[in-house]
């Protein structure tokens, strides 16, 4: 896991590292005898979260970041934000795509506090068809999620990434809390924006969908849930698209692949607690390691699936 902290109220020095932390950009200021700016980013492997808080207005000029970036503003405005045929405004509350990752972008910050949400655009590919067949990128074809829903279920997302995945350092840095969470975000980001993915399933897809790949499909997550695992992974092993393995899963278990893979960790987990020596592990590294990061998810799943708290069963 990545953390780094800025504070400055030098303008310049200011631009250099946004600079380098985002993309080469050039920044002015209209506020006189104000400039400070505080970053906080923590980050895992294709997913950052920052947090920004300027008391000035700043305009900015951005060229193309590589990643897709979304910002979640709580409070200030940011104005006249502009890329490739889209201006807009955005006040408390807004959850928006600032721009696609290979355009470039410019605007206003008007002493605002916001938080910058960056991932890489092949994570969309992992949670979408994942069928190795030639085609275009995933891209997300609106700014603004599609729903007022939506955008309040991206943001419920993003902030549990933010509170109780990135801010604990020892739950970041668990291989799979990592994997599941970085593929949570991005799919929550295909489900809360127009996209150019595909998600129904086709009739071949449904053909596809019979019990050899089920078997395959099952033997793999049970040979591999210690590793980090993706659909599209999985859907590969099985030779069969993504929408097939989930058509397969739900057709004839009821349930989804991941589903079913975070089934699989818990079941692992509660073996951890059963053969734990007491004072050896905790509840939460043993959650952690099976790719649970928030100690409270864990336990009502654990309770659900074995009738007990986790400490009950750690304690022998």
């Amino acid at each position: 896991m990545d953390s780094l902290e800025f504070d400055s109220d030098d303008l310049g020095v200011t631009e250099d590292f946004l600079s380098r932390a985002y993309a080469r950009m050039r920044i002015s200021s209209s506020t006189p005898g104000s400039a400070r700016a505080r970053i906080r980013r923590d980050a895992v492997p294709a997913v950052s979260i920052d947090e920004l808080d300027l008391d000035f207005d700043m305009s900015y000029a951005v060229t193309p970041l590589g990643r897709i970036c979304l910002c979640l503003v709580h409070d200030g405005t940011i104005r006249d934000h502009t890329f490739h045929g889209v201006r807009d405004d955005f006040g408390p509350g807004d959850m928006v795509l600032f721009a696609p990752h290979d355009l470039p972008y410019a605007g206003r910050v008007c002493s605002a506090r916001y938080d910058i949400t960056m991932l890489d655009p092949a994570l969309l590919e992992q949670v979408a068809t994942g069928d190795g067949a030639p085609r275009e990128p995933v891209r997300l074809t609106g700014h603004r999620p599609h729903s007022p829903a939506a955008a309040r279920h991206l943001t419920r997302t993003i902030l549990y990434l933010r509170d109780h995945v990135l801010a604990d350092p020892e739950v970041a840095s668990q291989p799979l809390v990592a994997s599941t969470s970085s593929q949570l975000l991005a799919a929550s980001v295909l489900s809360a924006f127009p996209s150019t993915a595909h998600t129904e399933e086709t009739a071949q897809d449904r053909g596809d969908a019979h019990s050899a790949t089920l078997r395959r499909a099952l033997v793999h997550i049970d040979d591999h849930a210690a590793e980090p695992l993706t659909v599209a992974g999985i859907a590969a092993t099985a030779h069969v698209t993504v929408r097939a393995l989930q058509y397969a899963f739900r057709r004839r278990l009821g349930t989804t692949p991941l589903a079913h893979l975070r089934e699989v960790r818990l079941a692992h987990a509660h073996h951890d607690l059963r053969a734990a020596e007491p004072g050896e592990s905790t509840v939460g590294e043993i959650g952690a390691r099976w790719g649970f990061a928030h100690p409270g998810r864990f336990a009502a799943l654990y309770r659900t699936a074995y009738g007990c708290d986790p400490p009950e069963t750690l304690r022998g």
